[in-house]
């Protein structure tokens, strides 16, 4: 089965059963400062997961393009992957458990012609305070599966949420694929992660809402989400091994192939594993509608981590001309046609590339020279340690293999294990702070950030009312303490630009005025002169969010209902964010 038969066929089994379907969102969340990039399906549903009426209804499905970082060392491997594409589909507030695992069952074993048998399934086990999930083991148990076929574990296998100490939740069931694999041992299942079995789908049931007592009410409004890994079901039906033999990858493993060899050079599986899955990942965050840069921090951070991660494994190899747009220029046109933004953003995306290249060369050189530095001041033990060699690491950004590599032409030994240490050290805080797991999501949609939300459109509106209307909303991120908006302008604003932004907005307050959402095609919504750079990830009918006289976007929501409920607002500093786009911080009034 090809790629695209795939996505076809899981699009318009689920259409045929009522669900609408919704275009990808952009890799890079809005107002979601729990996690850095779209993480599943369910991040541009969040409104609607709480109730907002969604334009498209209450049957959904999707294939939304997805990055996660937290396991970033272990790509490489035969499933491991940081850009990947998630077959999604909902119900909000319809159906539920029954429905949603029959739909599963027969898309897998009818639709797929995978045998039942080669099926396994989570369910949650219960415990004090909630029971043991038995209408999913009966509804499993329904399809014909076996006891044998289904594993009962507790929270950390199968729940879900809350985001905080309140708020929706609930029992899941995950759906997995016996690889054929004989058993670890006597308790051998999906839990023990041996590679006998390997996860295809998960089904969440949003059931329950856990007070802040802790204690358990039913939902009035229950929601099913459901998420299935693309790649490894195609990896699956086509009876490989690992995702790298697909034809997601065969295009630009070809390429790389054909640079190597004109080179005369080789290089590990790994190393090509791990080019060719970075630069599709790299791809799409730069080609993403957003445009996102390589810097020093958040989203900027991991995408400079992985384009330099690339470089160095092509210098084991000696290739020392920049080849990653050769690769970069595969991926679009391999998926341009899905992802028309890989086109539209293609100078982008290669301009970003070279210049990251011949500045991670300048690290390089940097990093040889303290290298040299280090090693001149070694004593008669000859042994660099892992202070020393995770500096070189961590500050100039030069990887311990050419450390050791340098260390060893001069008869020096690095402590690979102090460095190790180090290393695990640094990458725990960067799971813990780059990669939340997105039950956050659901948090950061009460009262204050909501009302931050709307102060961001009256920002927008503002902005483009003393700047001029070539000013455009460049992303935006919402804690409950502050909002930070980019947008786009070449020049640092003026004392008295800045105090007329903040008049217009203080104004629109003072003259409490109702915030309007109506529902309408996108063509309508353009022609009424609504603005939204997220077009991308909306449907044929869009909501419009509009603030009379002040601002009219295409926006998800949710908002406050009237501007007087921001009480007064304030921007705390401007500043540049990247080349050609200035980033405000602002807050408003508390209640």
């Amino acid at each position: 089965m090809t790629a695209n038969e795939l996505r076809k066929m899981y699009v318009n089994y689920f259409k045929e059963r009522g669900h609408q379907e919704i275009a990808s969102a952009s890799l890079l969340p809005e107002n979601d400062p729990t996690v850095l990039f779209t993480t599943a399906g369910m991040h541009p549903l969040v409104p609607y997961l709480l109730g907002e009426k969604h334009p498209k209804g209450t049957r959904l499905v999707s294939v939304q393009k997805c990055v996660r970082t937290g396991d970033i060392d272990e790509v490489g491997d035969d499933t491991h992957l940081t850009f990947f594409e998630m077959l999604g589909n909902w119900s909000l507030g319809e159906y539920f458990k029954e429905e949603s695992i029959g739909m599963s069952y027969e898309f897998l074993t009818t639709c797929l012609n995978i045998p039942k048998e080669k099926l396994a399934v989570t369910v949650f086990e219960g415990d004090e305070l909630v029971p043991r999930d038995e209408e999913v083991a009966l509804t499993w148990k329904s399809k014909g599966l076996q006891d044998k076929q289904i594993f009962y574990y507790g929270r950390e296998e199968n729940w879900w949420g809350p985001a905080g100490q309140s708020g929706p939740c609930g029992t899941d069931t995950e759906i997995f694929y016996d690889m054929g694999k004989p058993s670890c041992g006597v308790d051998c299942g999906p839990a023990c992660h041996c590679g006998k079995y390997v996860e295809i789908w998960n089904n969440v049931f949003m059931q329950y809402h856990k007070k802040l007592d802790g204690s358990y009410e039913e939902l009035k409004q229950k929601n099913v989400d459901t998420g299935m890994g693309f790649e490894r079901v195609l990896t699956i039906l086509n009876g490989y091994t690992n995702v790298y033999e697909t034809e997601l990858f065969l295009p630009v493993r070809n390429r790389l192939d054909e640079i190597i060899e004109a080179n005369e050079t080789k290089l590990t599986e790994k190393s090509k594993r791990i080019i060719c899955e970075h630069i599709r990942a790299v791809t799409f965050l730069l080609g993403d509608p957003k445009k996102i840069v390589p810097s020093n921090s958040e989203q900027g951070y991991v995408l400079r981590r992985l384009i330099r991660r690339m470089i160095r494994h092509l210098k084991q190899a000696n290739i020392k001309n920049n080849v990653l747009c050769e690769l970069a220029k595969v991926i679009v046109e391999q998926y341009g046609s899905i992802y028309v933004e890989l086109r539209e953003n293609e100078l982008f995306i290669m301009e970003q590339l070279e210049k990251e290249y011949d500045l991670f060369r300048e690290t390089l050189d940097k990093g040889l020279k303290n290298a040299k530095l280090y090693f001149d001041q070694i004593g008669d033990e000859k042994i660099l340690n892992g202070e020393l060699s995770f500096k070189l690491y961590d500050t100039f950004g030069f990887p311990i293999e050419f450390t050791i590599e340098m260390a060893s032409e001069k008869g020096i030994t690095v402590d690979v294990e102090a460095f190790n240490q180090k290393f695990a050290e640094h990458q725990k805080k960067s799971r813990q702070g780059a990669e939340v797991k997105f039950m956050g999501g659901l948090s950061d949609h009460g009262e204050q950030t909501t009302r931050l939300h709307t102060a961001t459109h009256l920002l927008n509106g503002a902005l483009r009312t003393v700047l001029g209307t070539d000013v455009f909303q460049r992303g935006s991120n919402i804690t409950a303490e502050r909002l930070r908006f980019d947008f786009s302008y070449p020049r640092k604003l003026t004392k008295e630009e800045l105090e007329e932004v903040g008049k217009i907005i203080n104004e629109a307050i003072l003259n409490q005025i109702d915030v309007l959402c109506e529902e309408m095609t996108v063509k309508e919504a353009k022609e009424l002169g609504a603005v939204g750079i997220f077009e991308d990830k909306y449907g044929e009918t869009v909501k419009v969010y509009t603030i009379p006289g002040y601002s009219k976007e295409i926006c998800g929501g949710p908002h406050a209902k009237n501007t007087s409920e921001l009480k007064s607002f304030q921007i705390v500093k401007e500043e540049a964010s990247s080349a050609g786009v200035r980033r405000i911080k602002a807050v408003i009034g508390s209640n």
